[in-house]
């Protein structure tokens, strides 16, 4: 979906960056956030139609972040991809019980991570 804006929160410049470098090669427009706090901020304020987001990170966690933008009403339709070292069974499952939409461990396959954020974006615009 080009043209389509998407959230990055993650406090790895590097992630940061290789995600930036990956999705506006295709088109979209990224925007980021270094840590949950900031990241739930942004949130808020753009609208993203994808987000983006790591769990262990400063100030606020990502299970927190997602758990706060599916409880309001005016973020909950944004669909929340979920990129983490944390790979085992429990922390997935934290991921869904937290309303996240897809969770994708570290390292990842750019291509791969591609195409399961386009399949959020196309979901969430029907």
């Amino acid at each position: 979906m080009p043209g389509a804006t998407i959230l990055v929160v993650d406090d790895d410049p590097v992630i940061q960056q290789l995600l930036r470098v990956s999705f506006e090669m295709e088109g979209y427009e990224v925007i980021t956030a270094s840590d949950g706090v900031a990241g739930l901020e942004r949130a808020r304020a753009e609208r993203p139609d994808l987000l983006i987001l790591d769990v262990m990170m400063p100030r606020m966690n990502g299970i927190e972040v997602a758990r706060a933008l599916k409880s309001d009403p005016g973020t909950a339709s944004i669909p929340i991809l979920m990129l983490s070292a944390k790979a085992q069974a429990a922390d997935v499952s934290a991921g869904g019980a937290s309303g996240v939409d897809d969770y994708v461990t570290k390292p990842f396959d750019p291509e791969v991570l591609l195409g399961r954020a386009e399949g959020l974006i196309e979901r969430s615009r029907r």
